[in-house]
């Protein structure tokens, strides 16, 4: 009788303690191939802007996009990190004016820049 009881509060303390991920759905995305299409990369950008259409993939990043950064990728996939770290690095060093406006529109103020800098280095 105790293990019938002990069951459910294990399996209730499992799920509440459970890390919750996005989804991992599109982790087989081709980032390199994104990056050096312009046309692509620009979609995905104007995406995330809202300024264009969004493909699945893209829209599922925007979905995440404010949580990842003001939690610096905290319920990011290893792939999501790494291709963070690398689209980010990509952006800044090729198109300096996307990244500012991505910058200005997820974090105006700038409340969250030391948390995403610090994942961006990959101290995180």
């Amino acid at each position: 009788m105790k293990r019938l009881i002990f069951l459910p509060i294990l399996a209730l303390f499992a799920i509440t303690f459970a890390e919750e991920r996005y989804t991992d759905r599109y982790d087989n995305l081709n980032l390199d191939e994104i990056m050096s299409n312009k046309r692509l990369l620009a979609s995905y950008i104007k995406c995330v802007l809202d300024k264009g259409r969004c493909a699945p993939e893209a829209k599922e990043l925007k979905l995440h996009l404010i949580d990842a950064v003001q939690n610096s990728c905290l319920k990011c996939t290893e792939f999501q990190k790494t291709g963070a770290r690398k689209v980010v690095k990509f952006i800044r060093e090729n198109d300096k004016d996307s990244w500012e406006q991505i910058k200005q529109k997820y974090d105006p103020n700038n409340e969250y820049k030391e948390k995403y800098e610090a994942f961006l280095a990959g101290e995180n």
